[in-house]
């Protein structure tokens, strides 16, 4: 079930009400759709998330920024957050790319002017793209669209993005410069297409005008305040910037006296980036497609809170993460996952390589379970485990010669691990317990049985599931420990048709010879 909060809803969307009314929707689906007037606050999460028997486990942004969701609070609870950047791309480096044509042409005054009956044509001559040098900063999909546009128009396009590895982008067509003021120098027009956080608040201040060449213009189509707006204005009015069009803003809609609002140098529109028919149906269908997607587990798209993860695998990989969690439900048997402090997963083999940290996530997530009240998800499940004081780590060995997956954890009872793989038959397989080597499919009810290894004991063991009428399925015999050419004990997985009774248990745990006795339910295999 997914809610998809109306903008037309008649609640104040700040006030209590319509936060309290929120909460109850959100804890009682399964996923949100949310637009930018939604604001799902940290108080709606901390609201919902609370709630007895919550569901919500994902919230998809139609559009790309997600200002208007409160990450640290969506992450803290596991609650994937996505937005359907992509499907806005073109729409948004079309706004920004008819933005610069019409700064460089002076589209709007001269439109103004045409409309008070005035024919003022000497007064706002252009200048022409042609053979000027566009820097584009962010050169992620919007930005590389940007790009391209500007390439089709003759002009010579720099980048500059610190996420981007290489001297060139775009096939060599556009030269990337790792110094933001080194650009600023270069360009004839700025465009921006990054997000607003510390790093790219005001990035374009005072210091920077002071570099640009004579005529620069400036086109921010990204979020607002990433230009410093009254940096932008003394520069305007300095003629150190020729001028800017604005599509954003620090606080949207900004106030009537907004200075921007009416600068002559100035072209604002009010925030009509994503504004167009065809985008406005992609995000939505995006959004709708994406939070599915997650939802059914087939994938992860969009996500802005889940670094590393990508649910992106095939059958072969799924199949491991399946794997992985019953490995953990086995590692408990042998000890206390509880007061796990640390846990290393090694994944063998160039199929399980590429996705290793998503199946190490998959494998953390089982571990924590039952160490916090709160729900623990891939997407929170390093947080947590931060907070109990697991430390968790990933190894890769891609050159193994078999998909392999191990698990090690480190108690407050000493060491154990487990490994498994999945071989022809595609049937996950358990292949060492705490140092035991044994070849058994983790499926249906499991017995654990830590005994002497001495003639008998397996004869006792099925007699006394067979006087309760269970049957066994299947058996693995494990020995370790040689003693004098003898081994001393062992390990006895069994696998049986139905649950084994609590008086059964005791009564294997009563068995001379019998160490150990642990029991745990697995779905089928």
């Amino acid at each position: 079930d997914v809610i998809l909060p109306a903008h037309t809803d008649p609640i104040d969307p700040v006030g209590a009400e319509y936060e309290g009314a929120l909460a109850e929707a959100a804890a009682n689906h399964d996923g949100m759709v949310v637009r930018s007037a939604v604001k799902v606050t940290a108080d709606v999460l901390e609201a919902a998330m609370t709630r007895p028997g919550c569901r919500l486990r994902a919230i998809a942004r139609a559009g790309v920024g997600v200002d208007n969701i409160h990450l640290p609070t969506a992450t803290r609870y596991g609650v994937a957050v996505m937005n359907s950047a992509s499907a806005s791309t073109v729409t948004t480096a079309e706004h920004a790319f008819a933005l610069m044509i019409s700064l460089a042409r002076n589209i709007a005054p001269a439109n103004h002017a045409m409309r008070e009956g005035r024919w003022d044509k000497g007064r706002f001559v252009g200048t022409q793209l042609l053979g000027k040098t566009l820097g584009v900063i962010g050169m992620g999909r919007i930005g590389q669209a940007m790009a391209h546009r500007a390439l089709a128009f003759g002009m010579t396009v720099l980048g500059h993005d610190p996420y981007m590895q290489g001297d060139t982008a775009l096939d060599g067509r556009v030269r990337m410069v790792g110094d933001f003021d080194d650009l600023v120098s270069q360009a004839d027009v700025l465009t921006f297409h990054v997000p607003r956080t510390e790093d790219t608040a005001g990035m374009l201040g005072p210091a920077q005008f002071d570099l640009a060449r004579p005529g620069l213009l400036v086109v921010n189509a990204a979020r607002g305040g990433i230009v410093d707006e009254a940096a932008l204005l003394v520069a305007l009015d300095a003629e150190r910037c020729a001028g800017a069009a604005i599509d954003v803003y620090p606080k949207e809609p900004p106030p009537e006296d907004d200075p921007l609002r009416t600068h002559p140098k100035v072209l604002a529109t009010p925030h009509l980036g994503a504004s167009t028919t065809e985008a406005q149906e992609a995000v939505a269908v995006q959004a709708c497609q994406s939070l599915l997607k997650y939802l059914e587990g087939e994938g992860l798209d969009g996500a802005v809170n889940a670094g590393g993860l990508d649910l992106g695998l095939s059958d072969r990989q799924r199949a491991f993460t399946d794997l992985a969690s019953r490995m953990v439900v086995l590692l408990g048997m042998v000890g206390d996952l509880g007061t796990a402090r640390e846990a290393t997963v090694t994944l063998s083999g160039a199929s399980l390589a590429g996705k290793a940290d998503t199946i190490a996530r998959h494998a953390l997530t089982n571990l924590l379970l039952g160490r916090t009240e709160e729900p623990v998800t891939l997407i929170n499940a390093a947080i947590i485990a931060q907070e109990v004081g697991l430390a968790a780590s990933t190894e890769v060995e891609p050159d193994g010669e078999t998909d392999r997956i191990a698990i090690a954890v480190t108690t407050t009872d000493g060491v154990h691990g487990v490994a498994g793989a999945i071989f022809a038959d595609g049937l996950p397989r358990i292949t060492d317990l705490d140092g035991h080597a044994m070849d058994m499919v983790p499926g249906g009810h499991m017995v654990l049985l830590h005994n002497d290894d001495r003639p008998g004991m397996i004869g006792h063991v099925g007699t006394v599931f067979g006087e309760v009428e269970i049957n066994i399925a299947d058996m693995v015999i494990s020995r370790t420990g040689e003693h004098g050419g003898a081994h001393v004990e062992a390990f006895m997985m069994l696998r049986v048709d139905s649950a084994p009774p609590d008086d059964l248990l005791a009564t294997l745990r009563g068995m001379d010879g019998i160490r150990a006795v642990a029991a745990a339910v697995l779905p089928p295999a």
